[in-house]
């Protein structure tokens, strides 16, 4: 089976995609981006700056109470939080499969 090669731009991406995703796992970035969880995990090490985005909080009101002004603001602030992060994460995405396009676009010899 013929080695892949990726540029270091792409491995760059693939790490801050990893590390600005909040709960994002090795595996399961890799099998997004269709590489090996020991790929990312050198590149993480390589080119990371090791620190990841926290995993999201679920709600901590119990249910029959209702929720506070502050509650309600910080419930509010962490879901824009996680918004932000999954903007990102699908502009990293989308920059990733156009770059990819246009490499196999220019691989095509027919």
């Amino acid at each position: 089976m013929a080695r892949k090669n990726y540029t270091d731009e792409f491995r760059r991406q693939a790490v801050d995609l990893y590390e600005s995703t909040p709960g994002a796992t090795l595996r399961g970035i890799a099998d997004d981006l269709g590489i090996s969880r020991g790929t990312l995990s050198e590149w993480v090490k390589r080119f990371g700056t090791g620190s990841t985005t926290a995993p999201i909080a679920s709600p901590g009101t119990p249910p029959g109470r209702p929720e506070t002004q502050a509650e309600k603001v910080a419930r509010l602030e962490s879901e824009v939080a996680r918004l932000r992060a999954e903007k990102a994460k699908i502009e990293t995405e989308k920059s990733i499969l156009r770059q990819a396009a246009k490499y196999f676009a220019s691989e095509t010899n027919w």
